[in-house]
């Protein structure tokens, strides 16, 4: 598909679980390109399934200011490695 015409297309809502801070930084990006989380998580998505980066040189510093301010220091390595952190609960 190379014209710039719109597609429509049916969305649906999902209901992921995401790291926190890895969403902080999703939502900044997407508010920096005036887009929703959405939009920008099917562009990173078909961009991937093409075997394309989703990014240019101006998005990955945008995301490397956010990793900073949001705390991420996690990376590809940690892919597939994540696991829920206990959740302490207040004693009765």
């Amino acid at each position: 598909m190379s014209t710039k015409e719109p597609i429509p297309v049916e969305r649906i809502q999902t209901g992921v679980r995401m790291e926190k801070r890895i969403v902080k930084v999703l939502k900044g990006l997407a508010e920096y390109h005036d887009m929703t989380l959405g939009d920008l998580l099917e562009g990173i998505v078909l961009h991937a399934f093409d075997n394309k980066t989703p990014f240019g040189k101006e998005s990955l510093s945008k995301i490397a200011e956010l990793k900073k301010v949001y705390g991420l220091t996690l990376d590809a390595s940690a892919s597939h490695r994540l696991t829920e952190a206990r959740k302490s609960r207040a004693r009765s």
